[in-house]
């Protein structure tokens, strides 16, 4: 059975994954409406745009049985064609092919003039820095460069997005100008690596350079650091995170491990050590920062000696924001050539031994902000509640600030200063004071 389709055909983009996936979709949704396209985001349309994860195991089935939706979609005449994208895509094309042979395409990450070839469309150069964006107004994701060099054991990210290219300083001034323009306050600076930033074009890193340059754009209000890799990290950023307002003070940055034993098998060129002196120089440089990390619990060879130190890590260092995960077993990873030998059952209850310990933390420091004064930017509203973030805190990850609508309006996107009045794990009350 076929659709008849009479006029425009609704392009629908869904997007599977991280935020470098957002970007991703959005670029492609502008190219799209640029060529005369009309093109939504994960509602309803003719043609649908799968924008793929293959990141780690849970990540691929969700995309597959994405995937499988829609051509059950397509077979039931819902949909006319179904075209995929992205990191499974990238990694899988040829099994994906042969295991779902009703798509009607399949492209890598780096195929988007091909991809929008087959959708009617032409790729239009002039549209650096231009995209549709499927964030709330006021943030943005701002993607400052793709791909990875970096030779991490467990990680297929280079498999799949290629080696590290930065993209230029003006390219990026030019595109958050569009995005202030157009309403953006907050923007939030994304790469699989930010550290690396600069490396390959300027033959150093100018991550604190291309900082300094977005601060001078009018509208753009917070500027936020994700993904940044702990080994070379640039010392000059911490001075521009601590003098330029604009600049959160707030880092993201995936430690994974802290056994050095397993940092050396991860190759992620750092110790224990190094890893402890690099957090000291975070908070003599900062100490109002807010760190996010990310772990690995059950990486090949983790031994129970192993979790424990990195459990009294954690206990120690007291992050301010921590997600943990199992460890994946990727093919065609350093890490797949070593045992998975720790039982999955394991990994999953040191994972919730990390997180409980998290979570304790978490309320005992949002205890401490019981009484204090917050600038607090407002995303959304939710049921009797305006829903915030304060600097230090990044959408959909982190804590929220919690504000009564009963008797009070606030403009979402607009900056109020609040004084908390209850904390929990991961939630703050507050009211709105002059």
């Amino acid at each position: 059975m076929r659709t008849k389709s009479v006029g425009k055909k609704k392009i629908n983009v869904i997007t599977l994954g991280c935020s470098k996936n957002v970007y991703d979709s959005e670029v492609l949704m502008g190219q799209l409406k640029a060529n005369g396209k009309e093109v939504v985001h994960e509602q309803s349309g003719d043609i649908v745009v799968i924008n793929t994860c293959g990141f780690i195991d849970n990540a691929k089935e969700e995309s597959v049985d994405t995937i499988l939706d829609y051509v059950q979609r397509k077979e039931d005449g819902l949909v006319e064609k179904v075209f995929v994208t992205g990191c499974l895509s990238e990694r899988y094309k040829p099994d994906l092919i042969e295991q779902i042979p009703n798509v009607d395409q399949y492209f890598g990450t780096r195929e988007l003039p091909l991809l929008l070839k087959a959708l009617g469309a032409d790729y239009k150069h002039e549209l650096v820095g231009e995209r549709l964006t499927t964030t709330p107004r006021h943030y943005a994701y701002l993607k400052i460069a793709e791909g990875c060099d970096r030779p991490c054991s467990f990680c297929a990210i280079p498999l799949m997005r290629g080696g590290n290219i930065s993209r230029p300083i003006e390219d990026l001034v030019k595109e958050a100008t569009n995005l202030a323009k157009n309403g953006t306050k907050e923007l939030i600076l994304i790469a699989q690596d930010l550290t690396y930033y600069g490396l390959d074009l300027y033959k150093k890193r100018e991550l604190a350079s291309l900082l300094k340059e977005l601060v001078k754009i009018e509208g753009i209000q917070w500027i936020r650091l994700h993904y940044a890799f702990p080994s070379g990290f640039p010392e000059d950023v911490l001075d521009v995170i601590r003098e330029e307002p604009k600049v959160c003070n707030y880092i993201d940055i995936p430690l994974q491990h802290i056994s050095t034993k397993l940092l050396k098998s991860m190759r992620r060129g750092t110790t224990h050590e190094k890893t402890d002196a690099l957090l000291a120089q975070f908070r003599e440089k900062v100490p109002d920062m807010a760190i996010r990390t990310t772990l690995i619990c059950g990486y090949p060879g983790e031994t129970e000696e192993d979790f424990q130190e990195m459990k009294a890590w954690v206990q120690e260092q007291k992050f301010d924001r921590l997600g943990c995960f199992t460890y994946s077993h990727e093919e065609n990873t350093h890490a797949y050539n070593l045992e998975d030998d720790v039982p999955e059952e394991v990994k999953q209850k040191r994972v919730e031994e990390i997180m409980e310990i998290q979570s304790q933390i978490s309320y005992d420091l949002n205890q401490e902000k019981i009484g204090k004064q917050y600038r607090v930017m407002i995303d959304r509203k939710d049921g009797d509640n305006f829903v915030g973030r304060t600097e230090y805190d990044s959408p959909d990850v982190d804590n929220e600030v919690l504000i009564s609508a009963i008797d009070t309006y606030l403009p979402i996107g607009d900056f109020v200063n609040v004084e908390i009045t209850e904390a929990y794990e991961f939630d703050l009350i507050a009211k709105v004071i002059d």
